[in-house]
């Protein structure tokens, strides 16, 4: 029987018991608070042609905290590639990120 669960719970599968017998599946689950789950999500930033390299590469030191010169190699597979993987972590996190790079009118998405 499943218990009642609290707002910030959740039930999660984690063992499919089936037997020759017993086709039939049965779930044992396995009880989580929220706190406990993290969403890690990543920031990728596109390519335009209305910023300078250097005015990506300052923004990206100031969103991600990482050093100059990794902005500037993020910032070419930018230009090169038309994207770039330029953060990874927890949805939070992800969001400042994001929110950091659009202050200068950067197009970025957030994938979970």
């Amino acid at each position: 029987m499943i218990e009642q669960l609290k707002k910030n719970q959740k039930m999660v599968p984690y063992n499919v018991l089936a037997t020759r017998e017993n086709p039939t599946p049965e779930f044992e689950y396995e009880v989580l608070e929220l706190e406990d789950v993290v969403l890690i999500a990543k920031v990728i930033l596109y390519n335009d042609e209305d910023h300078t390299f250097e005015e990506v590469s300052e923004q990206i030191v100031k969103a991600t905290q990482c050093s100059y010169d990794q902005a500037e190699t993020l910032t070419w597979e930018v230009h090169t590639k038309g994207k770039a993987l330029v953060y990874e972590g927890n949805i939070e996190e992800c969001l400042q990120v994001s929110g950091i790079l659009q202050e200068i009118a950067l197009l970025t998405e957030i994938q979970c």
